[in-house]
């Protein structure tokens, strides 16, 4: 594989040209032999709608937010109504700001550990120059607001430093022989004095009247993070979807089994809309493994299967949607099925495209487009680790096998994308006709040093097979092209711009922009 970009050249068939991919940003790069913390490994990327936000979760509970600096044409922007990639410029984005998402968590009914770790961060619409956002862990969804707050300062005190010594005592009252005790209307105490500190003399003439500090907002301005609503004890599995409705009033969170229904404003209670738990647990086939809104009909929403199966559903039809509208796989050809077929054939990722017609799924061994008005088989499969079949045995005994890799389309349907191992990511081109096909290496840049930083393979409980760690399991290996690769540095996440040829991956802790 080659971890460089192609050169611009037409496709054969189709309209669209090869991108060459460049290299943009890096945040959060590690110096030579630094060791990546568990706790700072990017877990989540998402843009916001406009693309002017993006938004990063970690395995430490924190939200870290970026903002676009690079200023396009206004009235361009202002009055876009179509994409049109050829005058964007090189997008830029500088650190916004970060705050503490979620907290280490012990279940005691159940004794069970919640990680802090963010799964997933769903933008929500803005108001009044506010950004909204979901962030999730296992357990517990957050509804975050961040805002500019004007910083207020103390701008008038009733004290002068000049005459202030001791404990309170006033500059210059103080003499050699010991002052007759006024009060502050001028009269004298007589024996009232007694209850006075020893150490204190009111000044002749008495104290002035009290003046409260005055408080005023200056013109300084920060970012203030602040929960307002929280989502929780509606999931008895790992929660590993959130998904924004269109109608911008409800989402859906999913879990192994079950899928629930929330409106934003209301935390306190949530509807079962799907629930794949059955009677016996022991009669257990297969379970969710992701979940989306359609981009424009609130009624409908897909979510996919460790099967390898994709069910669009239909929020009018009941309250409880068991039963599938549609219903999309993949027939496996006959004799070819193995100990692995169901493991790699679990969908670990689905998006719909942005006029909601394709849905993209992501299986450990390819990326599939599908139509939603075709249920037969997707209209075309792109293959990510063909190269990696004759190792299935080795990424199942090292658990990568059950490595979560996501996947994301361009703005205009025309590419997309999802990662690999040895910080690598692929793009496509699924346009008709298009041969487009380029591998990157998220860290791999001329100007710095590439430090390769193991990293423990992730796994969530919706795994149905029993994995059994050996000793001495191979973390390295050789693709078809002779290239080596390296299971311990992988590129799970990744994002596309709405709106631009930009992509935003996360390799480690480490979050690399790519533009073309």
């Amino acid at each position: 594989m080659n971890g460089g970009g192609v050169n611009e050249s037409t496709t054969s068939g189709g309209s669209s040209q090869h991108l060459e991919w460049k290299f943009s940003q890096v945040f959060g790069e590690r110096t030579a032999g630094e060791e990546v913390q568990e706790v700072d490994i990017i877990s989540a990327i998402e843009f916001d709608k406009s693309g002017d936000h993006l938004a990063t979760g970690d395995r430490g509970g924190r939200v870290v937010l970026f903002e676009r600096t690079d200023m396009r044409d206004h009235e361009y922007r202002k009055d876009q109504e179509r994409l049109d990639y050829q005058i964007s410029r090189h997008p830029e984005f500088r650190y916004k700001t970060e705050f503490q998402s979620h907290e280490p968590e012990f279940d005691y009914l159940k004794s069970l550990e919640i990680e802090e770790k963010i799964n997933k961060i769903r933008w929500c619409q803005t108001a009044n120059g506010a950004l909204f956002l979901l962030s999730t862990n296992d357990k517990t969804i957050k509804f975050w607001k961040v805002q500019e707050k004007k910083v207020k300062k103390i701008s008038e005190m009733n004290v002068d430093p000049s005459k202030t010594v001791g404990n309170g005592s006033l500059a210059g009252s103080s003499t050699s022989t010991s002052p007759k005790p006024y009060l502050a209307n001028g009269g004298s105490p007589q024996r009232s004095y007694n209850y006075l500190s020893n150490d204190f003399s009111f000044p002749p003439g008495g104290v002035p009247s009290l003046h409260l500090p005055v408080v005023v907002a200056s013109h300084e301005t920060s970012l203030v993070a602040r929960c307002r609503r929280i989502y929780a004890h509606a999931h008895d599995y790992h929660i590993n979807s959130i998904s924004n409705n269109s109608d911008g009033e409800t989402f859906i969170s999913a879990d192994d089994l079950r899928i629930n229904l929330w409106n934003l404003e209301v935390s306190s209670q949530s509807f079962n809309i799907v629930d794949v738990k059955p009677a016996n647990m022991e009669d257990l086939t297969e379970v969710i493994t992701s979940a989306e809104f359609h981009p424009t009909h609130c009624n409908t929403l897909a979510y996919s299967s460790s099967k390898g199966s994709i069910r669009l559903i239909d929020l009018r039809q009941s309250a409880l949607c068991d039963n599938h509208t549609k219903l999309f796989e993949e027939q496996e050809a006959p004799g070819s099925r193995s100990f692995f077929t169901e493991i790699i054939a679990s969908i670990s990722d689905i998006k719909f495209a942005k006029d909601g017609r394709h849905i993209l799924s992501r299986d450990y061994m390819t990326l599939k487009l599908w139509d939603i008005n075709m249920d037969s088989g997707p209209v075309a499969t792109f293959q990510v680790h063909e190269y990696l079949r004759p190792k299935l045995c080795d990424l199942y005994e090292n658990d990568s096998i059950f490595d979560k890799f996501e996947c994301c389309l361009s703005g205009d349907g025309e590419r997309i994308a999802t990662g690999s191992y040895s910080n690598l990511f692929r793009v496509f081109g699924c346009a008709a006709g298009s041969t487009e096909a380029t591998t990157l290496e998220a860290s791999k840049n001329p100007m710095r040093r590439q430090v390769q930083t193991p990293s423990r393979p992730s796994r969530s409980l919706s795994s149905l097979t029993r994995v059994v760690r050996r000793a001495g399991a191979d973390n390295t290996g050789v693709d078809t092209n002779g290239n080596a690769f390296d299971f311990t540095t992988k590129l799970l996440h990744l994002a596309w711009h709405p709106t631009e040829n930009s992509i935003a991956c996360a390799a480690a802790n480490s979050l690399y922009m790519y533009y073309a």
